[in-house]
């Protein structure tokens, strides 16, 4: 399967039409612009590859149903999509994702089950085969990368002098789509992707070169819930020819940057959004743009961190 192109994310951006939001870029600081897919109407970026990728299907084998599995917010983003479709959906979600987010996922008429982190695909690909449905994978497959490099475009042409762009780090189908763009319209800007030091395992994959495997368990200690995937061979080849490089984050740097995105910038930001301002904060850098890949946060967990 080869890398998506700048072609391919420009065809999304018809593709996904009214369905996204064309977020604004805010600006936070003297150096940072804030990239806010908090506003998309599922609260996270996802609703850009999963609307691209239900779009691209035949409508007879649309109209069969679509199955998914997530963290969280592609969860919500197919249930929504396949509501604008009028297709059946049933996603697969942890049985730690947020309530709010299980919550939201069912208000678009999806079904939800709930399994052990480590047996999502494995329940998936059954359903897949029990109900006749079609996969949308969050982010191993190229017109969901497709869909998430419309970010990169409008981030370019929003600041076309824009030095480094910031991107949360979990599958790896958001910075893979948005440095894709990025490079091609903008070669000399850098493309860092962030995660928490929790979950590190892009940012050890891609100084070895080569994918190196964290366990499951390991990866599901940080608050950063939608944070906790591993990449795939495709969207690792994606960060090695367009990624420039991934840093880590603290769970109190993260925490810090959710308190303050609410505080100064009037933003709700779950912790896997704030990872990028975060980094930012720690290493401040000229004409950044920080994208905040989503707002489904625990109301508990934001209320601790907006008090702190």
């Amino acid at each position: 399967m080869g890398l998506v192109t700048i072609s391919d994310i420009r065809a999304a951006t018809e593709s996904i039409g009214n369905a996204a939001v064309r977020t604004p870029l805010l600006r936070f600081d003297d150096g940072l612009w804030l990239k806010p897919e908090s506003l998309q109407p599922v609260g996270a970026f996802k609703i850009r590859g999963a609307y691209n990728a239900l779009a691209r299907l035949p409508e007879d084998v649309r109209a069969r149903g679509v199955v998914a599995y997530s963290s969280g917010n592609h969860a919500q983003a197919v249930a929504y999509a396949a509501k604008l479709f009028g297709v059946p959906a049933v996603i697969v979600v942890p049985d730690t994702t947020p309530r709010v987010k299980v919550v939201a996922t069912r208000s678009h008429g999806a079904e939800v089950i709930q399994v052990p982190m480590a047996s999502r695909e494995t329940r998936a690909a059954e359903l897949v085969v029990e109900r006749g449905a079609t996969l949308i994978p969050p982010f191993d497959h190229p017109d969901v990368i497709a869909g998430q490099g419309t970010i990169g475009l409008e981030v370019v042409a929003d600041l076309p002098d824009v030095a480094t762009v910031l991107v949360p780090v979990s599958g790896g189908g958001l910075i893979s789509g948005v440095a894709t763009a990025v490079k091609a319209l903008s070669p000399s800007t850098r493309v860092v992707g962030v995660e928490p030091e929790l979950a590190g395992d892009a940012a050890e994959s891609l100084r070895a070169g080569t994918l190196i495997r964290w366990p499951a368990e390991d990866r599901a200690r940080t608050v950063a819930d939608g944070l906790r995937a591993e990449p795939s061979e495709l969207t690792f080849e994606h960060m090695r020819a367009y990624v420039d490089d991934i840093v880590t984050v603290s769970e109190e740097e993260i925490g810090a940057a959710v308190g303050r995105l609410a505080r100064q910038a009037r933003l709700v930001v779950e912790p896997s959004g704030a990872v990028t301002v975060a980094a930012y904060l720690a290493r401040p850098s000229e004409r950044t743009v920080a994208v905040l890949s989503g707002g489904n946060v625990d109301p508990e967990v934001f209320a601790r961190y907006l008090s702190a």
